[in-house]
Parts: C-alpha cells; sequence; structure tokens
C-alpha cells in the first residue's frame, strides 16, 4: 500500500509514503492526519488516498511515521470542498487541506474536547409573524431540501434574519445542523444574541478572537453534531458538520467574505460549491446583491426571493444631498448638518455619522514649502492621529512621532489635511459639548469584547452620536436612530476601480438603511461636491436595481467579469526591476500559446506600488471562458515552477480577484 499524503508546502502535488511500521492498514482512511518525515523536519499531512503504485521509485520511499487519527477530522465532503479550492485557486493541495483545519490539529494535537458545548439556559423567545414576502421566502425555501441557491435580495430592514431564523428552525426540527456565515466579527455577538434568544440548543461560534482551544472545542461540537448551529466568519465555510442540513452566507455582497492571503478564496463561492457537495440549500442575502450574484439569479442559476418592504411599521428613510460647493464647512461639517444633528437631538433620538477614515487627518502638510509627510516604506502619506499622538501608515503599519517643524524648511507651519473620524469626533465635542459622543472604528475597537461593549451600550442609549466607518454600516439594528450623515464618499465616486461605483453603492445603501428602522421615520443627508453624480441621483430614488442593470450592461459592453473571467498574478520584491522582470518573463512566455479569446493586460505596477518596502507590479489575465483560464494558469503555474526568478520575488495568484489593488 502506498500513502498519498498533502503536506502542508508550496508544491502543487501530494507525497508517497509508506504506511507506518505497526499500524493497522483498515485505520488508513483518506482525511485522518500523519505524521511523517520530511527533510530533515517532521511534518502532519493529511491522507488523500492510497494508491497500489508509488510514482517514485519505491526503493526511494519512506515509512510515515504515526497514524494521529482514529477517524478522519475531514469528512469525504470536505476533502472534495479542499481539492475543488485548490483546483480552482491553483493553490497547493497540501496547504489547502491543512489550512482547513483548527491550528491544535495542524500541530498534531489530539482532536478531543475540553470545554462541553451546552445549550443556552433560557426559555426561548417566540418567532415573530412574518409578513407576506417573508412568508413567502421562508415557504420556498423550506420546500427544498436538496441543493440550490437562493438569493434572498431584501432591503434593509426588511427582515431578512427573521426569514433566516425561521428557515433555520425547520431544518433543527428535521435533525439537521445549520451553517451561519457573517462578513465581519462585529456582526458574530449580535447574531449569537439573536439566534440564542430564539433557539434553546448549543450554537458554536468561530470568529479570530477565540483561542485555539476556543476554536477546536467549538469545531469538535460542529463535526460531532453537538452543536445544531454553527456561526462564523469566513473560514468557517470549512468547518465540517455531522449532519449538514443548510448554509446561510449573509451581507452576501461584502467583499470581507474574500481572503486576502494565502488561498485567495472567495467564501461565498465556497458555500455554493459545497451546498452541491452536500446536496443541502444555500441562502445569500443582501440589500444590496453583488453584480456577480443578480447575474447568476438572471440566469437561473440562483432562485431570486425579494423582499420589497421593511418588515414592520418601518418605512424607507428619506434622502437629502448636501452640495458642499461654496459652503464654509467646521471642520468638515456643513451648515445643514450641524442644524440637523441639533435637531434630531432635541427629539432625543440617535444619530450616526458616517466616514470610511479612521484617524484625525490623511495627511499632515506644511503650509510654508509644501511638504508632505510620507511613509519610508510605502507610496503613501501616513495619517495623522491625536489619541495616542502619533503618525500611522495605515498599509504598513509604520508609525513615527509627529514633527514640531517640517523637515524640509523647519517651518512650525504644520497642517492636519482632510477628514478622519478622530477628527469628526473632536469637532462634534467642541459644537454640542452636551452631547454623549461615542467613536466606532478599528482603533477604539482594539480590546477584546469591547466592539460587543458599545453595542450594547448603542441600544441602552448611552450615546446620543455615533461616530463610524464601515464597522457600523452593515447588518447592525439601530432602533433609534432616525439620522446619518454620509461624508467623503466623493474619492470613491471618482475611483479608475471598474468595482468602486457598485462598491460605493452598495456602502452608501448599507449606510442609509441604519436609520430609521423601527417607529420613527429616518433621514439620510449625504455631504459632497458632486451633487450631481448619475449614481447618487439612481441612489437617492432608491432605484438600487436600476444600476446594477445599467452597471451590467457596462461591464458586458467592456468585457469584464461577470461576463469575462479575470486572475490576476502579483509579484513583490525588493528591487523593482526584478519584479517587473519577473512578470515579463511569464508574459513573453505566455504569450507563445494563448489562444486568441485569452487576453494577458500587463504587466504593470501596483496601484500602490511600492508598500512595506516592497516594490509591487502585476500581470492580469483575461479570458472569455472560465475553463479556457483556468487551462492558461495551469500553464502559467507551471511556467513560473521554471522561471528561475521566482525565487526572488513573492508571487501570488487571485481568481476572480475582489479588487486590483
Amino acid at each position: 500500500m502506498i500513502l498519498k499524503i498533502a503536506i502542508p508546502i508550496p508544491l502543487g502535488h501530494s507525497f508517497d509514503y509508506l504506511p507506518p511500521a505497526t499500524c493497522d492498514y483498515a485505520k488508513l482512511i483518506p482525511g485522518c492526519r500523519i505524521k511523517v518525515p520530511f527533510g530533515a523536519r517532521t511534518v502532519i499531512g493529511v491522507l488523500i488516498n492510497t494508491a497500489k503504485k508509488a510514482s517514485i521509485p519505491e526503493s526511494r520511499l519512506k515509512p510515515a511515521l504515526e497514524l494521529l487519527d482514529q477517524e478522519p477530522v475531514l469528512p469525504q465532503t470536505l476533502m472534495q470542498l479542499n481539492q475543488w479550492a485548490s483546483d480552482y485557486y491553483h493553490h497547493p493541495i497540501g496547504e489547502a487541506m491543512l489550512n482547513s483545519l483548527p491550528k491544535l490539529l495542524r500541530d498534531g494535537k489530539a482532536a478531543t474536547v475540553r470545554t462541553q458545548l451546552v445549550a443556552p439556559q433560557t426559555l426561548p423567545s417566540p418567532a415573530i409573524k412574518l409578513n407576506s414576502h417573508q412568508q413567502k421566502a421562508v415557504d420556498i425555501i423550506n420546500s427544498n431540501t436538496t441543493f440550490k441557491v437562493f438569493l434572498l435580495d431584501g432591503v434593509t430592514g426588511s427582515g431578512k434574519t427573521e426569514v433566516y431564523l425561521q428557515v433555520i428552525a425547520e431544518t433543527i426540527a428535521a435533525g439537521k445542523q445549520a451553517l451561519v456565515l457573517v462578513p465581519e466579527i462585529g456582526l458574530t455577538p449580535q447574531t449569537v444574541t439573536r439566534f440564542q434568544e430564539r433557539f434553546n440548543v448549543p450554537i458554536a461560534l468561530f470568529h479570530s478572537q477565540l483561542t485555539d482551544r476556543e476554536r477546536l472545542d467549538a469545531w469538535i461540537a460542529a463535526k460531532d453534531g453537538t452543536a445544531s448551529i454553527v456561526i462564523g466568519t469566513r473560514s468557517v465555510i470549512f468547518t465540517p458538520l455531522a449532519k449538514p442540513g443548510i448554509i446561510v452566507l449573509d451581507e452576501e455582497h461584502d467583499l470581507s467574505f474574500q481572503q486576502q492571503s494565502g488561498l485567495r478564496y472567495s467564501a461565498r463561492d465556497i458555500a455554493v460549491m459545497r451546498g452541491k457537495l452536500e446536496d443541502i440549500p444555500v441562502v445569500l442575502g443582501s440589500a444590496t446583491p453583488s453584480l456577480e450574484s443578480l447575474y447568476n439569479a438572471e440566469r437561473k442559476r440562483y432562485q431570486r426571493l425579494v423582499l420589497p418592504e421593511r418588515a414592520g411599521t418601518a418605512i424607507h428613510p428619506s434622502f437629502h444631498v448636501v452640495d458642499l460647493r461654496n459652503q464654509k464647512l467646521q471642520d468638515g461639517l456643513s451648515a445643514t448638518l450641524i442644524q440637523e444633528i441639533k435637531l434630531h437631538l432635541s427629539q432625543n433620538n440617535q444619530i450616526l455619522l458616517f466616514l470610511n477614515r479612521r484617524g484625525y487627518a490623511p495627511t499632515l502638510l506644511c503650509h510654508s514649502c509644501g511638504f508632505v509627510v510620507e511613509c519610508n516604506r510605502c507610496d503613501a502619506r501616513m495619517t495623522l492621529h491625536q489619541k495616542p499622538h502619533f503618525l500611522h501608515c495605515h498599509h504598513c503599519g509604520a508609525t513615527k512621532p509627529v514633527p514640531k517643524i517640517c523637515p524640509e524648511c523647519n517651518s512650525d507651519q504644520l497642517l492636519p489635511l482632510g477628514l478622519g473620524t478622530e477628527r469628526i469626533e473632536a469637532a462634534i465635542k467642541e459644537i454640542i459639548p452636551e452631547a454623549k459622543v461615542l467613536r466606532i472604528d478599528r482603533d477604539s475597537t482594539r480590546k477584546k469584547q469591547a466592539f460587543a461593549q458599545m453595542l450594547t451600550d448603542i441600544h441602552a442609549q448611552n450615546y446620543q452620536i455615533l461616530i463610524g466607518t464601515q464597522m457600523l454600516a452593515k447588518g447592525h439594528h439601530f432602533p433609534n436612530v432616525t439620522m446619518v450623515a454620509i461624508m467623503g464618499i466623493d474619492n470613491s465616486l471618482l475611483s479608475s476601480d471598474f468595482r468602486a461605483e457598485e462598491n460605493v453603492a452598495q456602502l452608501i445603501m448599507q449606510v442609509a438603511g441604519r436609520a430609521g428602522r423601527a417607529e420613527k421615520p429616518g433621514k439620510v443627508f449625504i455631504q459632497t461636491y458632486n451633487p450631481h453624480h448619475p449614481l447618487l441621483l439612481q441612489l437617492i430614488n432608491y432605484d438600487y436595481k436600476g444600476f446594477t442593470q445599467k452597471s451590467l450592461a457596462e461591464r458586458k459592453a467592456a468585457n469584464l467579469p461577470p461576463f469575462n473571467f479575470f486572475a490576476l498574478l502579483r509579484a513583490e520584491s525588493k528591487v523593482q526591476a526584478t519584479t517587473m522582470e519577473f512578470l515579463e518573463d511569464l508574459a513573453q512566455q505566455m504569450q507563445k500559446i494563448l489562444p486568441a479569446e485569452v487576453k494577458l493586460l500587463g504587466p504593470i505596477p501596483a496601484p500602490l506600488e511600492r508598500k512595506a518596502g516592497l516594490y509591487r507590479a502585476q500581470l492580469l489575465i483575461n479570458s472569455k471562458k472560465r475553463p479556457l483560464l483556468h487551462k492558461i494558469l495551469d500553464h502559467l503555474i507551471e511556467q513560473i515552477r521554471k522561471t528561475k526568478l521566482a525565487a526572488k520575488v513573492n508571487w501570488s495568484l487571485d481568481v476572480d480577484p475582489a479588487d486590483m489593488l
């Protein structure tokens, strides 16, 4: 017997071994972990399958050292899923297999539980009465127990979560498990609370703030069926389930579902493939569905279920565009905005001010000579922070003390330019000192449980004005927020990225959706220097559907996704010429075999060329046919392995890239 073992190294194949000397062959089942010698090291691998013949002379084979599991840690469907992910994203099979396991299992620890998962000791709350659109969606989903993808397209506040809850109730009643994905760790406590209030069953929770031990205990509870509901961020899609019944992915459009390092997968696409392998339904929910999902619904790959109205008595908020041209601003706040903030405060309501830029100011400028403080390691300006007082590069993490005089001309006229959440916070405290203000961004939520406590304080109305980044933009239900102000979106409206308009449209609609979610009507104010921008005019009339139809037509005319298929080869090194030479070499080799339906664009420097001291460039592969793209990528990987310069650069391949940065 020859063992085919996946080992977590950057090579695209498995390795052949002989069985351990003292091992029952019947226990050598695919999906088990095996300790093996690899060069001078001992590593943990996963048994993929067994064979009668080796791919190398048997005299060169080494015996494996130890079988670590009595039963597979990866069931057959997850083995198939990892193999598919490895093939589709052209990522080494060993890394794909092992990275889907908790760290303690990757380190060779036993798959045993230390703390048993238990059900909440509370009386479950009753289900909420659904409106006709919600009930129709629940009935359609529940009538289907095999693989099918449903796109739950519901406006903000339409009660998508209640649909999830009632569908999952049916799944649990049938003795099966539900897998629920949310895009951000910040949404996890809120989601868990909703589920714990409704279901008196064990719920396994996964997110990045768990310890390795907590993660393993939750993983085992999901695998052995103890947990009826499994909730987590994108990596939870690889968690084994004993009795899979349904997969729900909330905010399916969100870019957080895209892994940006290692195996660069889309959790949404992996969820759909897993649903197919497990033969269970998949529900993708969003108020602003991605163009890819809408396109799949048009082609009848997904069934679209629409929730056009807000649940209960809530109505859509009204939109108001504030023209900033020729207006006098107070730290970025217009007189109109200040007046409205005071009005809503007088009515004992809460206000949300949205600015997707943390820190005090994105630029520190010398008023005398024009010098700007830039990062020494990136092609980027350093952001000024006030508490603590320092300069910070948001790309590489580098910090500097704030200079007292200009290093170029010795002037002390150093001015902060632009707006960040800290600056808006300081301005509000100066203009309305009596208001209780809470700032929510990555800086203010670094401590464990900080964000969860902030959400509790918001619901208790301990704060009147909430200032935050996109952490506040999605999924949160703040019944007392009646006013939302959106600031600083003009850069996004003018971006050259072909996905920029889609992303800013989703962001505006999601942020606006935080207003007027209960009995009180809501207002949304958009401050802009482009009040007549076609996108804004479309969105303030709630015509997201019209925007998506227009955008899909433009994408089709320009041969852009989802009508064409992209892969982006990125490379970086300490020497600019080496990075470009590596990609140029590959481009020349690939041009010799490219069919007419495949185009190479580049190589060109990345939009942010220098990051963390490395020079970055990229090569875009554009194909009219998906199978043809993957065939070309197989050739590309093979060519990279033959290229001597590959050892001098860091490179990565991103299939279906979510951004071009």
